[in-house]
């Protein structure tokens, strides 16, 4: 194990002063001292954050997993809330009644024990982990139609994953357009970090809005494209000025989100883009910070005062609490208009204070004013902390077009069927896929494999995001791709599970498959995922029954799902996914 000279004298220098440990370690950590190696207690604190126990930020956590014993067992009931998250009341999906979910909070190496009941009065649902490795456990990934049918009113589902990564992500349904009707919530594994802070303020959950059910507006999306939503949520609160309406529903009780600093204090903060169709610039003003993890993958901490975020994917930032005469700071969601539109995005908009007791609204303004960017942070920024280079491999063509209002891979539309999802046709011996599933067969085992992925059509951006794998990123451009002058790289490049694919360029990714499953790839705007912009990797098919741990548990779901889906209930109206 390598270990940086910086964290290990931290350490050494945290044993001999006994300083209480905040996450309890679970063994000891091999360190050089007077030229021996001896076993010393490394335990994670705010001068050692490198640390956990056996384990560090050098750990390999692809191969190497702390097992805690630990069971972290949630229930969440998927039900219909009336709620005015920004101070206009409708009709909401929520998780146990809040937009955001509750927080499900575990340790690297703790076991996720989820149950999730479906108490929606007219919806079917599957809830998805999104970015978790799911290793052998294709059945829990949570898309119905590929990995589970959905769940039936009434019916209830235990989903159990074990935390072999750790950072932050976020779980949503993966059911239509459920999520951007609230159902999200954040997933927080807590780990090493590649720099030291203080404090860890969670979750910072950013989605666009509106007032109308996204499922009205989807009927309008399909003939006449996406709508500007009404605004932006920060954890699931924003203001929206009722002073001149006369809709009964807005009730002009919204508030920015806040949060406190304390002079002198670190603070970890966990930035989740969840939103429909949104790409926004995270700032705060007059201040800068410290990037030190991307998706789920530690990076070499980098500072800046600006940070792109696509949908899906995730930053922890590490912000220093400098502001010598405290005062109160506008932290923003910037929307970056060459995306996308919002009706209010002027206001995407929380509070930094240093005064709780303050009540007044900031009047800063941004250290630099940034043109709008389609695209994601440079590559050269993204540099993960344990190194890990991609072998080169004949890569396959996965082409994205937009034809009359949906969109083809390779030619072919994906749409599923929620009663016949994949790894059941695999486990009752099917042969063929249909053509629509578009799936791509990855046969063989722990091999390299690789894909340039391009796209024409409509849209300024597509985040695509991959089930059951981090990949990583040989090259990302606006320009086209050329077999013969575009030059890849495999040193050690970013590794993440949401890139950004700007249409007229490309994006190059490589994973192994170590993974047996059916796994979807496709783009995150949702209004895009229910057009049909997906298809999935088959990996390793022959091997997918051997992983199901709950067969019956997996067939009952199918069953009542199959009762409850008759002619007389609304029947799919999108890709399925």
């Amino acid at each position: 194990m390598k270990v940086a000279t910086a964290f290990l004298a931290s350490a050494i220098a945290l044993f001999a002063n006994s300083v209480t440990a905040s996450v309890i370690p679970i063994g000891d950590v091999s360190v050089v001292e007077n030229g021996n190696i001896k076993r010393q207690s490394c335990v994670n604190t705010a001068t050692s954050r490198e640390c956990w126990g056996d384990y560090s930020i050098d750990t390999n956590w692809y191969d190497v997993t702390p097992d805690t014993g630990v069971i972290r067992e949630y229930w969440l009931s998927v039900v219909n809330t009336t709620l005015a998250p920004d101070g206009y009341e409708r009709y909401t999906m929520t998780f146990n009644g809040t937009i955001p979910g509750p927080a499900l909070i575990g340790d690297w190496g703790d076991t996720f024990v989820i149950h999730v009941t479906n108490n929606l009065e007219n919806n079917g649902t599957a809830i998805h982990w999104h970015g978790m490795r799911q290793l052998n456990n294709t059945e829990f990934d949570g898309v119905p139609g590929v990995t589970q049918c959905p769940l039936a009113p009434g019916e209830s589902l235990t989903y159990t994953f074990p935390a072999t990564q750790y950072g932050t992500t976020w779980y949503h349904s993966h059911y239509a357009l459920q999520y951007a009707e609230g159902l999200y919530g954040p997933l927080i594994i807590n780990g090493p970090t590649t720099a030291n802070y203080g404090e860890d303020l969670g979750a910072l959950m950013v989605a666009d809005w509106d007032h109308t059910s996204v499922f009205k507006l989807w009927d309008k999306v399909k003939t006449g494209g996406p709508p500007s939503l009404d605004n932006t949520l920060l954890n699931g609160t924003n203001v929206y000025d009722c002073t001149t309406s006369s809709d009964a529903a807005c009730l002009g009780t919204g508030k920015y989100f806040e949060v406190v600093f304390v002079e002198g204090t670190s603070y970890k903060l966990r930035i989740i883009n969840v939103g429909t169709d949104m790409h926004f610039r995270f700032q705060i003003d007059a201040h800068n910070f410290q990037v030190v993890a991307m998706d789920l993958v530690p990076i070499v901490p980098y500072t800046t005062d600006n940070l792109l975020v696509a949908i899906g994917q995730r930053y922890d930032i590490i912000v220093n609490a400098n502001a010598t005469n405290g005062g109160d700071f506008w932290l923003r969601a910037v929307w970056q208009t060459s995306c996308g539109s919002n009706l209010n995005a002027a206001k995407s908009l929380g509070i930094v204070r240093y005064n709780a007791s303050s009540t007044a609204d900031p009047t800063t303004t941004p250290a630099t004013t940034y043109a709008s960017a389609c695209t994601d942070e440079p590559l050269a920024s993204l540099v993960p902390y344990y190194a890990m280079n991609a072998t080169a491999s004949t890569p396959t063509s996965i082409a994205i077009s937009s034809v009359a209002g949906s969109w083809e891979i390779n030619g072919g539309t994906l749409q599923l069927n929620w009663s016949d999802p994949t790894i059941l046709m695999d486990y009752q011996n099917e042969s063929i896929f249909p053509t629509d599933y578009n799936v791509f067969p990855l046969p063989t085992a722990n091999v390299w494999v690789s894909f340039i992925i391009t796209a024409t059509g409509p849209g300024a951006a597509h985040p695509i995001h991959l089930h059951g794998h981090d990949f990583w990123i040989l090259g990302q451009a606006s320009t086209a791709y050329s077999a013969t002058t575009t030059v890849l790289n495999y040193n050690n490049p970013p590794r993440r599970d949401v890139a950004t694919l700007i249409p007229g360029g490309y994006l190059a990714i490589a994973f192994i498959t170590d993974n047996p499953g059916s796994w979807l790839a496709h783009c995150h705007i949702a209004w895009h995922a229910s057009e049909s912009l997906a298809w999935q990797f088959v990996e390793r098919e022959s091997e997918i029954t051997g992983t199901l741990t709950s067969a019956d548990t997996f067939l009952d779901t199918c069953a009542s799902w199959e009762t409850y889906y008759t002619p007389t209930v609304p029947q799919e109206d999108d890709s399925g996914i």
